[in-house]
């Protein structure tokens, strides 16, 4: 689940910081505020408007099924696929957040210059501008997927009962079978994981990044 969430937040996150970068200064702070939107909100009551959202008869099934793209509702509740859904709204400031502090470092130059010796906006962006947003992505990842994995809230009001995940088994056993030893072994063993997967993914990115400007 978080590491879906965190390539969905990569994959719409980097693209809307850079549209956002080339966007008049006047609408900047607009489009900024709306991006941060999420973060403003509870998580109880942002939860619980797409709840609404994502029921059987909810607004975005309704669309799907006027615009003829389905016949019967999609079951969105109570599913892993509403969790990610859900979880990647909530997320995706951050990643926005962490690529624009590294997006501001960039000089426009670069690219110019590239353009200038014939290369094209796709080679631009892979060879010029991508390699130079990596610890942006890195950090906005590494953010995303720790607050993904010990999120709480939006799993067990969207995904319920039928959607078991590391946090929600962690609440059952303490407060549902009273079992607190097996609790925090299982605490613990999410917290090793999450230090993992950062540190790993930590080491690679910056072996990548050094071979890209060797």
């Amino acid at each position: 689940m978080s590491l879906g969430v965190t390539l969905l937040c990569v994959v719409l996150g980097v693209p809307e910081t850079i549209i956002l970068s080339r966007m008049p200064p006047r609408y900047q702070g607009a489009f900024f505020v709306m991006i941060l939107g999420p973060l403003l909100i509870s998580v109880v009551v942002r939860t619980l408007g797409w709840s609404i959202m994502l029921a059987r008869e909810g607004l975005i099934n309704q669309s799907l099924m006027s615009l003829g793209l389905i016949d019967k509702p999609l079951p969105l509740m109570y599913s892993m696929t509403g969790v990610v859904i859900v979880l990647t709204h909530v997320m995706l400031p951050f990643m926005v957040i962490a690529v624009w502090s590294t997006l501001q470092k960039l000089d426009p130059q670069v690219a110019n210059a590239a353009y200038s010796l014939g290369a094209g906006s796709f080679t631009t962006f892979r060879r010029i501008i991508l390699p130079q947003l990596l610890p942006g992505i890195l950090s906005g990842s590494i953010i995303v997927f720790t607050l993904s994995a010990s999120a709480f809230a939006t799993p067990a009001l969207i995904g319920g009962r039928g959607v078991k995940v590391v946090t929600t088994s962690i609440y059952d056993e303490f407060l549902g079978t009273m079992n607190w030893p097996l609790g925090a072994a299982v605490s613990v063993l999410l917290l090793i994981g999450i230090v993992s997967v950062v540190i790993g993914s930590n080491r690679y990115i910056e072996r990548k990044f050094k071979q890209v400007f060797s």
